[in-house]
């Protein structure tokens, strides 16, 4: 089960290290049906039931409200986090260039919205603290979009040893290399907002006194959380 932010970057991913596929292979499929949305009514509980074990499905729930197997550790789940600044500009894109959104405000008022609590899914200082919590379940797989870019190898690895598949070193070495293919693929996609997966987007958007604002926020509301984030690279 894949949680909230990087998703999309991260199920390819996921994808291609649990199947040991290949990224032009990826790219010529609909990766969404190979991992539905729980909580999308497209295509729905009634299939995801039907799925072949071992099932990926996809979430942006928050932990409380995950089925219970994922509680019980019966399941496995793997959380991906963004820090905060370059996740508030990736989501005011990704609402602006949605159809069925149409965002047409400023970013200045979708990050207060952001920092207000007021955005889809609830609170993300709740959401990401709430998963911190479980970071040491057995479970569990916690990760930091920021990790992704830093040291992909070591991601791998985790997956590999999470997932509980198995690679030889000559086999882990070209999965690492196809994963580096498949996020250069995604993040330079023409079809995405320039630069929307780099680290330290942040930076040509916010200015000194939304910086200022953010900051005092992000220490109020996770002031006694001991997850840090790189905001830049």
């Amino acid at each position: 089960c894949l949680v909230y932010a990087g998703t999309g970057l991260l199920q390819e991913v996921v994808y291609l290290v649990s199947q040991g596929a290949d990224p032009d292979e990826i790219g010529l499929m609909n990766i969404d049906e190979q991992l539905p949305v729980l909580e999308y009514p497209q295509p729905g509980l009634d299939i995801i039931k039907e799925l072949t074990s071992p099932r990926l499905i996809k979430s942006h729930l928050p932990y409380r409200f995950l089925p219970s197997d994922l509680h019980n550790g019966n399941s496995k789940v793997i959380y991906m986090a963004r820090n905060p600044k370059d996740l508030v500009v990736s989501y005011y894109q990704f609402h602006r260039s949605l159809r069925t959104m149409s965002y047409r405000g400023t970013f200045q008022e979708f990050c207060r919205r952001f920092m207000n609590d007021k955005l889809g899914y609830g609170s993300w200082f709740e959401h990401v603290q709430e998963f911190w919590e479980h970071h040491m379940d057995a479970n569990v797989l916690f990760l930091k979009y920021e990790d992704m870019h830093k040291d992909l190898a070591t991601m791998v690895e985790q997956l590999v040893r999470f997932l509980g598949v198995s690679y030889d070193k000559a086999q882990l070495e070209s999965m690492v290399e196809h994963c580096h293919q498949l996020i250069d693929q995604c993040c330079n996609a023409e079809a995405l907002p320039v630069g929307r997966g780099r680290v330290g987007l942040w930076k040509d958007i916010f200015t000194v006194s939304m910086n200022e604002k953010f900051d005092l926020v992000y220490k109020q509301k996770m002031g006694k959380c001991d997850l840090m984030f790189d905001f830049c690279l």
